[in-house]
Parts: C-alpha cells; sequence; structure tokens
C-alpha cells in the first residue's frame, strides 16, 4: 500500500512538475518570438525607408551598410514580378555579402502582406521574415531564430533540472509524511498480528492487545482503523467470557441435577433392598412409602428440568385468557394447606377480574413456585402478603415475607437453576426444602409470558414482583381492600 502510495503521488507530482515546466517554455518562446518579430518589422521598415531614398535604383541595397545592423541579418529587393532583384546577409567580419541562387529561392514567394513568417534558408538556418511594400518598393527583411533556439534550449535545460530536483524533493518529503502518516496503521496491523497469535482456548491469556489510546483516536482515518480493532477485541472477550460463564452454569447445572437425582435414586435403591432381604410387614410398608415419596421428588425434579427446556426453545404453549386474581387466590388456598405454620394474607383489588393471556396452568405453577419459596426459605410464623394490582399496562402480583431475607450475594443468581443458600446441599429430611429450581421455572414462564420477575430482599422484607402485561388498557386502579380470603392461620 505504501509503495502504491508513493507512486501514485510521485506521478502527480511528475505531472505537475511537467505542465508548469511546459508552460514556462511555451510562455518564454511566445514571448522571444514576439520581441523576434518586432525586430524583424523593424528592420524591414528601415530597409523600406532607406530603399525609399532611390527609388530608381531598384536593386539598392545600400541602407544594409549604414551599420548598427545586427549579425544575420539579411534583405532583399523585389522586382514588380516577384523576382528578387538583389539580397545580401550581414556577414559578423566581412560586412553585407550576396545570397546565393539557392537562398535567394527559398526566399521567393514570401507575400507581401507584413506578416512573419519562418523559412529556412540554405546555409543560414533558419530565419523569421516579412515582406513590405511602401508605393511598389518591396524589401524583404529577416533575422536567424538560433539565438531564440539556443536561448530555449538553455531554458528547457534548466526547467528539466529545477524539474529533476523538485521531483527528488518531493518524492522525498512525500515518503516522509506518507510513511509518518502510515506509522499508527502499523502499529495497528503489529497489534492484529499480535492478536492473531494471540490462543483462543481455554488457558488463552487474560486479556487481547489493544491498540495504543493515541492509535486509536476517532479523529484521523489511522485512529478510526484503531477504534474499532479495539471495539471488535472488546466484543471478542466478552463473548469468550459469556461463554466461559455459560459453560461454568453449564457444568454447575449438570452437577446439581446430577446430585438432585441422585439423592432420590439412593433413597429408592436403599428401600429396595432393605425389602428384596424380607423385611418386617411395618418395615416394609414404611419402605414403600418412602419409595413413593423419593419417586414423587425424582419425578418433580424431572418434570421442572423439562418444562425448563421446552421454556428455553421457546416453545409456545396454550394461550387463553386467564383471571390472574382467581389464580392467585387459587394458589393461596393450597399454600396455606401446605404451610398452616406460616401467616397468609391477601390483598386483591376492588374491581376484578384482572385477566391476562396465557397458559393458566402454567400461570398457576410460577405463583405457586414463589409461595413455595416463601414457605419453605422462612421460619414457622411468617407473615407471606399475597397482592394483585394494575401499573404501567401490566398485571402484578406482589409476594411480601418479613423473614430473614436472601443473602446481598446470592441476589444476582436467585433465578438461576439449582440457586440454594445452603451451599452444602444438605436437607433436614427426604422432601423437605427445594431442589433450587422453583424460582427458575417462575422466572422462565414469566419471560415465556412476556413479563418479568424482580426480587428486592433486605433482613425482615423480601418481595417478589412478577410483571404480566396486560392484554386491555387496565381498569382503574382502586385502594387494595381486604379480600375474604384475608385469615391468619
Amino acid at each position: 500500500m505504501t509503495r502504491r502510495l508513493l507512486l501514485l503521488l510521485t506521478a502527480i507530482v511528475v505531472c505537475v512538475c511537467g505542465a508548469l515546466g511546459l508552460t514556462t517554455v511555451f510562455a518564454q518562446r511566445a514571448y522571444l518570438m514576439g520581441e523576434l518579430d518586432d525586430r524583424v518589422n523593424d528592420a524591414a521598415v528601415h530597409g523600406v525607408t532607406g530603399a525609399a531614398r532611390h527609388p530608381e535604383r531598384p536593386g539598392d541595397l545600400t541602407f544594409l551598410r549604414t551599420g548598427g545592423h545586427p549579425s544575420g541579418l539579411l534583405a532583399a529587393r523585389f522586382g514588380p514580378g516577384g523576382q528578387i532583384l538583389a539580397g545580401a546577409v550581414v556577414r559578423r567580419d566581412d560586412g553585407p555579402g550576396p545570397l546565393t541562387a539557392a537562398q535567394r529561392s527559398a526566399l521567393t514567394g514570401v507575400p507581401d502582406d507584413g506578416t512573419t513568417r519562418t523559412r529556412t534558408v540554405p546555409g543560414l538556418g533558419t530565419y523569421r521574415v516579412t515582406v513590405l511594400d511602401a508605393s511598389g518598393i518591396r524589401v524583404l527583411a529577416g533575422l536567424p531564430m538560433d539565438d531564440l533556439r539556443h536561448t530555449l534550449d538553455g531554458l528547457v535545460r534548466i526547467e528539466a533540472a529545477a524539474t529533476a530536483v523538485a521531483l527528488a524533493l518531493a518524492g522525498g518529503g512525500c515518503a516522509l509524511a506518507v510513511r509518518r502518516q502510515l506509522r499508527p496503521l502499523g502499529r495497528v496491523a503489529a497489534t492484529a498480528a499480535e492478536v492473531a497469535r494471540t490462543p483462543l482456548g481455554p488457558d488463552r491469556p487474560a486479556g487481547l492487545a489493544r491498540v495504543p489510546a493515541p492509535d486509536a483516536d476517532p479523529g484521523t482515518e489511522a485512529g478510526q482503523v484503531g477504534a474499532a480493532l479495539n471495539r471488535m477485541m472488546d466484543q471478542v472477550e466478552a463473548s469468550f467470557a459469556e461463554r466461559r460463564r455459560s459453560e461454568e452454569r453449564m457444568r454447575r447445572f449438570i452437577a446439581d441435577a446430577g446430585h438432585e437425582l441422585r439423592t432420590p435414586l439412593a433413597s429408592i435403591a436403599g428401600y429396595a433392598e432393605l425389602m428384596n432381604r424380607g423385611a418386617a410387614p411395618a418395615t416394609a410398608d414404611l419402605a414403600w412409602r418412602r419409595i413413593g415419596v423419593a419417586s414423587a421428588r425424582m419425578t418433580g425434579l424431572v418434570e421442572d428440568l423439562l418444562l425448563l427446556a421446552r421454556l428455553a426453545e421457546d416453545r409456545p404453549s396454550q394461550t387463553a385468557e386467564v383471571d390472574l386474581a382467581i389464580l392467585v387466590a387459587e394458589a393461596v388456598r393450597d399454600a396455606r394447606a401446605a404451610g398452616p405454620d406460616h401467616v397468609w394474607r391477601i390483598e386483591l383489588p376492588p374491581r376484578p377480574p384482572l385477566p391476562v393471556m396465557g397458559d393458566g396452568p402454567r400461570l398457576r405453577q410460577a405463583v405457586s413456585a414463589l409461595l413455595a419459596n416463601a414457605r419453605v426459605h422462612t421460619p414457622p410464623g411468617t407473615t407471606v402478603t399475597v397482592s394483585v394490582g394494575t401499573t404501567a399496562g401490566h398485571h402484578t402480583v406482589r409476594v411480601r415475607d418479613d423473614g430473614p431475607g436472601i443473602p446481598h450475594d446470592l441476589l444476582p443468581a436467585v433465578f438461576d437453576p439449582f440457586t440454594r443458600a445452603d451451599a452444602s446441599r444438605t436437607r433436614a429430611g427426604l422432601g423437605e426444602g427445594g431442589s433450587g429450581l422453583g424460582l427458575a421455572v417462575t422466572a422462565a414462564i414469566t419471560r415465556a409470558h412476556g413479563g418479568a420477575v424482580h426480587v428486592d430482599s433486605v433482613p425482615g422484607r423480601t418481595e417478589f414482583t412478577v410483571a404480566l402485561p396486560a392484554p386491555a388498557p387496565p381498569p382503574p386502579a382502586g385502594r387494595p381492600t381486604s379480600h375474604p380470603l384475608s385469615t391468619s392461620a
């Protein structure tokens, strides 16, 4: 690229210098030719004036002997028929000398209109000649063009030398300027080459090379290239970071899923082995119950995993109009039956229904998972308040409890699968506690319905908010009133 640019600049300089040189030569030639023509005309006027003194002498050229004539001046007298009666040329040392027959022949036929013309005279060279006619006296005068040609030849040589010097200086200056301007691009190319050599596997360096800030100034073309390369490196690093996080989540997901499935499977295998050994009827009955509990736990875990997989693939669900108020009331009734040691409260707007478009069973599953989360992760006696309302074109479900709250470092990942505060995965007993999938299922179902879920938690107050788009303009918001289901357990 640099070589091509230098060649282009050199060609431009050559063209400019050549055009200037030709213009100068042509202008100088025109100027010198004009001066020579003026001198030829003056010599012709002088010759006509001298010849007019002796009109009776048609071949008289005595005016050439008066002195002061330049060397090489030639003059001739024409007769009435256009023939040359007399002709001579002024020589440097010998004075005027006669013209030869060949020289006279070369000058024959020059019109007497006073226009200056160029003629080649054998033995004398190229001349500028003109013929003047004054009352029948026709005189030709001419001067050689040798001095003009020598002057122009010298000028051409000077122009050529000046052009060569200018070309050398301009080429050197352009080379330095181009190289200086292209240095940032060279550094950008070096950075790109360094990035290309950097391994992009799991053991790659912490960061990719960047173009230095001075070479990434968007105010210059090279800086724009450098800035674009830096942005690309940022995107590549962000992509790799997200890929590592995704792989880490996948590994953690597989490990947690394997552990959660292994626990009930181990329980089932143990009780089955106990029954194979011929346990007593009471023990066998207990074993059957525990096997049923473990099977139900494993079935629920598998169903939640399959549901998350289906929602991740954006599979369409059944869509119908669902009354959110009734759905929440039924979910609270079930939660009260499952957790009688908690205080359950529900607040509904004064003007139900609150319609939403979606899959009713899945939406109820999402609300039930929030209620189960509040029941499992708060101590007995905790008050859980569920409120339903409308805001900004969305119907909202808020589940609030006054329990100990969620650890601050756990909040960013609270909706990820298998996220639990007890990292050791210990349980007080089979069937107690959660698998860590409930909030993930709630978030996935909410997103599948075009909604969003959010959590705020401090010690003594934890609130989950589910917002679902309303299919129609929301009714006028009223002050929440106690629903007939607002009772304390």
